[in-house]
């Protein structure tokens, strides 16, 4: 099953949260991410909560008065027997669409006075609560999808043969640190570690003088598999839950010293950053795109990493931007500084392939599992999802709007990374912001 268009993604929908109905809003009625998060006061637990305009609506709190008298109703127990996403992630794809038209007709304008009452009760304004990570995060897989990418990254290193022969056959992607994936807004500590300067002849230790952002989209697990029990490529869709934005940050000289011949380390495992809200494939449905178009000269994917479906419509049209505010910029009031935009389209391999693969072995992927997409280039300048491109390894420093010059980033430095799905006949949805400040 594939999320279909449906009345939840009608342009026409309003809501009585009038913020939902600004057009420039990230979460209109027709997107209904979910996220965690910490209600103001003292003693209060978290909750799980449901980003509409401005504002977040309490989930937990409308499951309990308004479906929990059904004690046989599944969606209404995921919705309130725990403080995370967990048990919502691992509803079959048909109780998800449900969940959706649920939410959908209790904040749409027509919707009943009690129902109205219910959800009223349940909303707090988004800037009043501390959104946190949406669920435990198990395992973290960080995939290296971009081509554009792997080309600029390889030219700088093999110039001879920027792509390794097994890029354009096999989706690549390494083992991340789960424990240091952090949500939106929290302070990245610059990290320290063995580094080899040019010239040296034995390593030094100490702050990276390198630290880089990585550009990405992730996808959330929902329904896991059996150890043991590939998901072919025709059932992937039903895996995946929704996407977030991620920061993999990066210590470049760190990663450079360590990363022959088993790959990054500690270059990367100090910290991920992630937004806080998952906007669920059901959302996302208007905004399916083609797969990567790939040069005739290219391999055609392996039998079971292939399908008319997935050629069709296995890509996402998300649009991406990164944004940087130096220290010096916020004291004086300056508007974040744009570096960059790319789009998911230019990612080699589809989200459905590289679940697909991730199982081929018979690995059992589990409800909340993160798994991303490596950083998201484009093949134009102005496009590149990290500084090492960006700056081409830093020979080509960039200015701020300060006169502040960077080759990579800054102590005090914040990163932003924002993402958006417009389409003729639909309302934009967006993912919201994806922040972290480096801190010395």
């Amino acid at each position: 099953m594939t999320y279909a268009i449906n009345e939840t993604h009608d342009p026409n929908l309003r809501s009585w949260v009038a913020s939902a109905n600004d057009p420039n809003t990230d979460f209109p009625i027709q997107n209904l991410p979910f996220g965690v998060f910490l209600p103001p006061g003292e003693n209060e637990l978290p909750s799980i909560g449901v980003a509409i305009g401005d504002q977040v609506l309490d989930l937990s709190a409308v499951a309990e008065e308004l479906w929990a008298e059904d004690f046989s109703d599944e969606i209404a127990d995921a919705c309130t027997m725990d403080l995370s996403l967990r048990w919502i992630l691992s509803l079959d794809v048909h109780q998800l669409a449900e969940l959706r038209q649920r939410i959908s007709k209790l904040l749409r304008a027509e919707a009943s006075d009690h129902e109205r009452a219910v959800a009223e009760a349940a909303l707090l304004p988004m800037s009043a609560v501390q959104m946190l990570l949406p669920t435990e995060i198990g395992d973290y897989t960080d995939f290296y999808a971009s081509v554009y990418h792997a080309t600029n990254i390889g030219k700088m290193f093999r110039p001879d043969q920027p792509l390794m022969p097994n890029y354009k056959w096999i989706p690549i992607g390494y083992h991340g640190r789960a424990s240091s994936i952090v949500p939106s807004g929290a302070s990245i500590r610059r990290p320290v570690g063995q580094t080899m300067p040019d010239g040296a002849t034995t390593p030094s230790f100490g702050p990276s003088k390198v630290l880089d952002y990585e550009l990405e989209v992730g996808f959330f697990v929902g329904q896991g598999n059996p150890q043991g029990q590939p998901i072919s490529l025709s059932e992937a869709e039903d895996h995946i839950f929704g996407l977030c934005l991620v920061n993999d940050w990066s210590a470049r000289d760190i990663q450079r010293w360590e990363y022959q011949p088993l790959g990054p380390f500690l270059s990367k495992s100090f910290a991920t950053t992630i937004s806080p809200w998952i906007v669920t494939t059901a959302a996302l449905a208007p905004f399916r795109a083609a797969a990567f178009q790939r040069a005739d000269s290219d391999p055609q994917p392996l039998p079971y990493l292939d399908s008319p479906e997935n050629r069709e419509r296995g890509g996402f049209d998300i649009r991406l931007e990164v944004l940087l505010t130096s220290e010096q910029m916020r004291q004086q009031g300056m508007a974040p500084h744009r570096l960059s935009a790319s789009n998911t389209q230019d990612l080699y391999w589809t989200f459905a392939q590289m679940l697909t693969h991730h199982t081929s072995n018979g690995c059992n992927l589990q409800p909340g599992d993160l798994l991303a997409s490596g950083t998201v280039s484009g093949a134009n300048d102005g496009s590149q999802g990290s500084l090492i491109e960006l700056t081409e390894r830093g020979a080509k420093p960039f200015t701020l709007p300060t006169g502040e010059t960077r080759r990579f980033l800054e102590d005090g430095d914040e990163v932003i990374l924002r993402g958006h799905c417009e389409r003729a006949g639909f309302r934009r949805i967006g993912f919201g912001e994806c922040r972290g400040i480096v801190m010395g």
